[in-house]
């Protein structure tokens, strides 16, 4: 694949101190706007696109920031991160999605090795990451996309406040429960991706891959007839299953993001360990067919190629389709490389060109 230009992502100094812009992991293109979001903080940001004198994109700025916590309640409320992972836009809705991954506390330099023991064994959940959110989109008076708590009959609504989050809905599978209690870090549950086509919503795993075949989750979130503040997840297709699961095999690698390209899916693919690479797109036809196969080999993936990384950065965690003639992707960069980092407090994400 080729890297066909580059853009800058520019963002406002409180997203900057937040490092909101050196922790990119979700991107989706909405008009002339980005959505994107940071896996440090419990916000989404939009940034509008700068057009160059050939009316091309060449970067992105007026950078807003949305709080979660003003649209739908978080369990952990506004101050602890959700680790949004993923974002996805359709039939009026912007979906925000967290992690759904416990996470073992890290070794900091300096540290004796009896600290360093206790850090590593230590297991921390943080309840923010195990929503999913679901906000209307509306259009303000400047002609730019907007999200709200209502719109009419359309309430801002959000799963995972009782119990009720995807992991939950998974503890009697014979695939994942297994894997609930392990760290993302170590194989374990690791959302990291989204995407909406029609009433369902794919779900992306980075981890864990099973023997080297990664693990897409497909759902049907609807609003609680209870409560129009929360989702249900309802049956998918005929049965009462909450939800199907699809194994593809991606040699090895785990799904760091989707996107959807007509009934086709973009898998953005990566390992699932703490590991830099190699990193690829491939395209999986017919994704979003009723009959969509539940065991997808990889003659039946199309690789469509390799994308850059770095030795401890330039992690690509999102793509999105762009809005231009052929097929075109952003990605966007967690932990950008220093060469990407800009004087005016941008970043540098990437277009590639799929052919």
């Amino acid at each position: 694949m080729i890297v066909e230009r580059r853009v800058e992502l520019r963002f406002e100094a409180d997203s900057r101190e937040a490092e909101t812009h050196t922790n990119l992991s979700a991107v989706r293109q909405d008009g002339r706007c980005l959505w994107v979001a940071g896996d440090e903080t419990a916000t989404i940001e939009r940034l509008t696109a700068v057009l160059g004198a050939d009316g091309r994109v060449t970067g992105y700025a007026a950078q807003t920031t949305v709080a979660l916590a003003d649209l739908v309640p978080l369990p952990a409320g506004p101050g602890e991160e959700a680790d949004i992972e993923g974002l996805a836009r359709a039939n009026g809705w912007l979906w925000a999605i967290g992690s759904h991954s416990l996470k073992r506390k890290k070794i900091k330099p300096g540290q004796s090795a009896a600290k360093a023991r206790k850090r590593l064994a230590t297991v921390v959940r943080e309840d923010n990451r195990f929503i999913l959110a679901r906000l209307p989109l509306v259009t303000g008076e400047d002609g730019l996309p907007g999200v709200v708590r209502e719109d009419g009959g359309r309430t801002a609504a959000v799963l995972g406040l009782d119990e009720d989050s995807i992991t939950d809905v998974l503890e009697d599978d014979p695939h994942l429960a297994p894997f609930l209690s392990i760290p993302s870090k170590d194989n374990g549950i690791d959302i990291e991706g989204i995407a909406a086509h029609g009433d369902r919503l794919y779900i992306g795993l980075r981890g864990p891959v099973l023997r080297g075949w990664a693990v897409l989750l497909e759902i049907r979130p609807g609003t609680d007839p209870d409560d129009p503040r929360r989702l249900r997840l309802l049956p998918v297709g005929d049965g009462a299953d909450r939800y199907r699961t699809h194994f593809l095999d991606l040699g090895g690698l785990g799904i760091r993001d989707l996107c959807p390209h007509g009934d086709d899916l973009l898998v953005l693919t990566g390992p699932s360990m703490d590991l830099d690479g190699p990193v690829r797109v491939v395209r999986w036809r017919g994704a979003a067919a009723s009959d969509a196969a539940e065991i997808v080999t990889a003659a039946e993936l199309e690789t469509l190629g390799d994308l850059p990384h770095g030795d401890g950065d330039d992690h690509a965690e999102g793509i999105a389709v762009l809005d231009e003639p052929g097929t075109r992707v952003l990605v966007v960069y967690d932990s950008p490389s220093p060469d990407r980092l800009t004087a005016d407090g941008g970043v540098i994400a990437d277009v590639v060109d799929l052919g």
